[in-house]
């Protein structure tokens, strides 16, 4: 083929970038072949960093060729000669296996000067992350690559245009790259009758949490959540209740029990306030709390950002301690749409996707489980025990047969009795654990 033809069927295939934002590969290596100049770059986004996301690892662990040929065939379409993987320092076993395909391909001479006797030269090059997550995004990953803080800038211009070192450059991620060399071989019709209208092909997702099953699930798009969980993962461990499920890591939202039927594709997850993200899908059941949830991921975002914009840099913080002050049980109605609006800001004012997507959790949290969050503001209440300051463990004294394994298991040594009569639990010096309550084989503690 030449480059106008691979182009062609990239565009017919219908695929989108597996990393996110979900922009049309075709079109994106069209508008970067369309610039000119001798020079150009063709980037691996290989930082996978959301909690609990797993997927690009698996690929460059099992088959790393895959995506340089992906990158062999991107460079030759656009006029690229080089190529660079940014990958996670903290993935040494991926970059172990990533060295060996490039050496083993410049051996049988498919990378390097002329490749297989032809006028097109293409090499890849390793650089290593520090594990900054904000290095996800394309532009302070391009200023990583460049041996510069990872520090995002605005667009327009885009990468495409003006991205490494001044020369147009196009960024996909490892799952994304690993699908170029099936389309090229069976075709972007192929590939295009997989998936849904919208979005085609298959995603993989990393599946973790409350699951009876956890690990990657490769479906094709439109495969709706409850096929997931329940049909491939094996529902809910220990037959407990399902809650919610949170896509797109920390930039995502969380997806109430009312669309587990609800087919995962782009548009699907924005119209209920998530997002598809590279694929990370953790599932939660009755005994996680919403804003503790939330809590976690804001504490993420606020370690992840980068400071450069106020936006990002004060909001999260101010969200973060929001939600602190909520689950200490100081928490006021106002404090629900000072939280709103102070997403709201954060949305249209941030620089880059890390802080624009920040407050998402909390929106979505917010519009599903609201309830959730007054009962921690008015009740004073976490009734699934995880927010510490808002938890009273105490024993039913009708129940209580004085076994004393309770006391046995308390590590403050805080409750207190005689054998087969009912336990005390001194409230002052209780670290509210739960281990009493963990540990009772008769119902006797009571939370709440």
């Amino acid at each position: 083929m030449n480059p106008d033809k691979v182009i062609t069927e990239m565009k017919a295939s219908g695929v989108r970038g597996r990393g996110g934002a979900g922009f049309p590969t075709g079109l994106k290596w069209e508008l970067t072949k369309k610039e000119p100049g001798p020079q150009k770059y063709v980037i691996c986004n290989a930082d996978e960093g959301d909690p609990g996301a797993y997927m690009d690892r698996s690929v460059l662990e099992g088959d790393p060729h895959s995506v340089l040929e992906g990158m062999m065939i991107g460079g030759y379409t656009i006029g690229a000669n080089q190529g660079y993987i940014y990958i996670r320092a903290e993935y040494p076993l991926a970059i172990d296996r990533l060295e060996k395909a490039i050496a083993a391909a410049k051996e049988k001479g498919l990378l390097g000067q002329n490749i297989l006797g032809s006028d097109f030269s293409f090499d890849i090059e390793l650089r290593w992350g520090a594990g900054a997550f904000v290095c996800g995004e394309e532009t302070a990953l391009i200023a990583s690559i460049e041996g510069k803080r990872g520090n995002p800038r605005p667009r327009p211009p885009f990468p495409s245009v003006s991205g490494l070192w001044g020369k147009p450059t196009f960024i996909n991620n490892v799952e994304t790259w690993a699908n170029v060399p099936v389309i090229i071989e069976k075709g972007g019709a192929w590939f295009a009758s997989i998936g849904t209208e919208k979005s085609k092909g298959t995603k993989v997702f990393a599946v973790t949490g409350k699951v009876t099953n956890p690990g990657l699930v490769e479906v094709p798009m439109g495969t709706s959540i409850r096929e997931i969980v329940y049909d491939i993962c094996g529902g809910i461990q220990n037959n407990k209740k399902f809650k919610a499920v949170q896509t797109g890591g920390p930039s995502g939202g969380v997806i109430p029990e009312k669309y587990l039927d609800m087919p995962i594709d782009y548009e699907s997850l924005q119209s209920i306030g998530s997002i598809m993200g590279s694929g990370g899908m953790i599932v939660m059941d009755e005994d996680d709390c919403m804003v503790d949830v939330n809590k976690f991921y804001l504490q993420f975002s606020v370690d992840e950002s980068c400071g450069k914009c106020s936006p990002c840099r004060i909001g999260g913080n101010q969200i973060l301690h929001l939600l602190e002050k909520i689950t200490k049980g100081n928490g006021e109605k106002a404090d629900i749409e000072k939280m709103r609006s102070i997403s709201v800001a954060m949305q249209k004012a941030s620089l880059c996707a890390l802080g624009q997507t920040t407050p998402n959790p909390v929106i979505s949290a917010l519009q599903y489980f609201e309830e959730e969050y007054m009962m921690h503001i008015d009740g004073k209440k976490c009734l699934t025990g995880k927010c510490r300051d808002l938890v009273e463990y105490t024993i039913i004294t009708d129940k209580c047969i004085g076994c004393g394994l309770c006391a046995v298991r308390c590590p403050v040594k805080c409750i207190s009795g005689e054998k087969r009569k009912p336990y005390i639990i001194d409230q002052k010096a209780c670290i509210k654990c739960g281990e009493c309550y963990n540990v009772c084989k008769f119902s006797a503690v009571k939370r709440g």
